[in-house]
C-alpha cells in the first residue's frame, strides 16, 4: 500500500493508494457496486482500472454512480483511458479528524512510473491480519520478509489498534481540553446565577414578606422570583448561541464528528443549562418564601 510517485492527483488532497488484491478483504472494505481487483488488472505497465470509494464517487459524480466512468490518469492526453471498475466503502487515510475527500485505489502489481517523473517509490505497507496476539506474530512476519528478500527492512511495526489511537491523540487531547474547560464554565455559571439570585431575594425580602402578608400564596412568590430569574438567563441564553453559530467555523477544527452548527448538540446544551439556571433559580426563592412574613417586617 502505498501513495504513488510521480502521479498528479486531481484535487491532490485525493489520497491514491496501490493495493493487492487482498486488501479490500483483509480490511473488511465492503463492495459496494463493480469487482474488486483480480489477477487482470495491475499487469501492463499503464494503469487501465482503478476502485474508488463512496466518498470520491459522491464527490464528482454527485448526480450517479462513477462505476464504469473513465479520465486519463494525472490529465495525460496520451495515456490510455483508467476505467472505475469498482466503488467500496469508505477509509479515513487523512485522519479520523479530518474531512473524507475521497480515495482511488490502483492495482499495485505493474505499476510503474511515467516517462520523466524520477524513479518509483519503494516503500510498502504490509498489513497482517490473526486471530492471536499480533505482538506474537513480529517475529515471523520478518523472518518472512527476510526470507523473501533480505534486502528489504522492516520498520515502524504497529498494531491497527495502535495506529488508530495515534491518530486520535491530538482531537481526544482536544476533546478532554475543550470538555473540562466546559464543565468549569458550566459550575461558574451555576455558582454565578445562584449567587446573583440569592442577592436579589435578599434584597426583595421586604417586598416578599409584604405580598405573603396581604395574602400571596407561596407559589405565586415562586413564579415571580422564577420568572424574573429565567428572564435574564434566557437573555444571556438567546446571546450565546448566537455566539456559538457565528463562531463555529473557528471551533470547527476542535470538534470531532459533530458539525458547528448541529441542532442537536445546540438543543442539548441549551436544555441543560435552562435546568440547572432553573435549580439555581428555584433554591432561593424557596427559602424566601418559607419565612415568616411578620418576622422579617418586624426585623426590618
Amino acid at each position: 500500500e502505498e501513495v504513488p510517485t510521480g502521479v498528479e492527483q486531481s484535487p491532490p488532497v485525493t489520497p491514491w493508494v496501490d493495493v493487492t488484491p487482498g486488501y479490500f478483504h483483509l480490511l473488511g472494505l465492503k463492495l459496494l457496486e463493480g469487482r474488486l481487483f483480480d489477477d487482470r488488472d495491475g499487469i501492463g505497465p499503464s494503469l487501465q482500472s482503478v476502485i474508488v470509494d463512496r466518498a470520491w464517487s459522491r464527490r464528482f459524480f454527485p448526480g450517479g454512480s462513477a462505476l464504469g466512468k473513465r479520465f486519463k490518469e494525472g490529465g495525460c492526453t496520451e495515456c490510455p483511458w483508467t476505467t472505475v471498475v469498482g466503488i467500496v466503502s469508505d477509509v479515513k487515510y487523512a485522519g479520523m479528524d479530518r474531512p473524507d475527500q475521497g480515495t482511488v485505489y490502483t492495482p499495485m502489481p505493474g505499476r510503474t512510473t511515467p516517462a520523466g517523473e524520477g524513479p518509483p517509490s519503494r516503500a510498502r505497507v504490509l498489513i497482517v491480519r490473526s486471530a492471536t496476539d499480533p505482538a506474537a506474530l513480529i517475529g515471523s512476519v520478518r523472518q518472512t520478509v527476510r526470507a523473501l528478500d533480505p534486502a528489504v527492512p522492516l520498520s515502524s511495526v504497529a498494531t491497527m489498534e495502535e495506529v488508530v489511537a495515534t491518530s486520535l491523540e491530538r482531537p481526544r487531547s482536544l476533546s478532554i481540553l475543550v470538555g473540562t474547560l466546559a464543565g468549569v464554565a458550566l459550575l461558574l455559571s451555576v455558582i454565578g446565577i445562584y449567587g446573583v439570585m440569592a442577592y436579589s431575594v435578599q434584597q426583595q425580602l421586604k417586598e416578599i414578606s409584604i405580598r405573603l402578608a396581604l395574602g400571596a400564596t407561596q407559589g405565586n412568590v415562586l413564579s415571580l422570583v422564577l420568572r424574573q430569574g429565567m428572564s435574564v438567563v434566557l437573555g444571556g441564553l438567546a446571546v450565546g448561541m448566537a455566539g456559538a453559530v457565528f463562531a463555529g467555523r473557528w471551533i470547527a477544527s476542535l470538534l470531532f464528528g459533530v458539525g458547528a452548527t448541529d441542532a442537536t448538540p445546540l438543543v442539548v446544551v441549551a436544555l441543560l443549562l435552562v435546568a440547572v439556571a432553573l435549580a439555581a433559580c428555584f433554591i432561593p426563592a424557596r427559602r424566601a418564601t418559607a419565612l415568616q412574613p411578620a418576622v422579617v417586617l418586624r426585623n426590618d
